[in-house]
């Protein structure tokens, strides 16, 4: 599952509208229903809105990579 349908999953499962998530996180409706379906590539800072609203926490992790120096 990818980011944009664990966010829409997760409003889902709240029972929160698009339009009232727009309104709660200040994210214009446009860029929810965008990244909702998969089209939109919002910023960080967006996310970060969102999941906050939705009680989801973005977690970053350094993987290793296989560079030779």
């Amino acid at each position: 599952m990818d980011l944009s349908q664990e966010f829409r999953n997760r409003r889902e499962e709240l029972g929160v509208t698009q339009e009232y998530l727009a309104d709660l996180s200040g994210v214009g409706l446009r860029t929810i229903k965008s990244f909702e379906s998969g089209k939109g590539n919002p910023r960080l800072e967006t996310l970060t809105k969102l999941s906050e609203i939705l009680g989801m926490e973005l977690v970053w992790t350094i993987r290793q990579i296989g560079f030779k120096s």
